[in-house]
């Protein structure tokens, strides 16, 4: 326990922040889970959003929101591709020209 008043106030605050910033990483981790298993696209803009607004705060690093905003959107593509899977069709190619042989 720290003897300057100063300094039990910092432990205050530090004890402030750690609670909050714990409990935003766990949110993020579970809209994230639920935006990729539901697939839905205002559920992971709103992810996005809320990735964005940790990193400017500080919570996670700039580079963790982009790269599961990156995930995010990956598996958001994956999911739109899923359900409806064209059909291959048998694409002829052009028939290609053979150089005349110089003589």
């Amino acid at each position: 326990m720290p003897n300057i008043k100063a300094a039990e106030k910092w432990m205050r605050q530090t004890e402030k922040r750690t609670t909050h910033n714990k409990d935003v990483k766990t949110r993020l981790k579970t809209v994230f889970k639920k935006a990729v298993t539901t697939k839905d696209g205002d559920v992971a803009k709103s992810v996005e959003s809320q990735l964005d607004k940790a990193a400017k705060s500080g919570i996670i690093h700039k580079n963790k929101a982009a790269r599961k905003k990156s995930r995010l959107a990956k598996a958001m593509a994956t999911a739109k591709v899923a359900p409806a899977p064209k059909a291959k069709a048998a694409a002829k190619k052009a028939p290609v020209k053979k150089a005349a042989a110089k003589k």
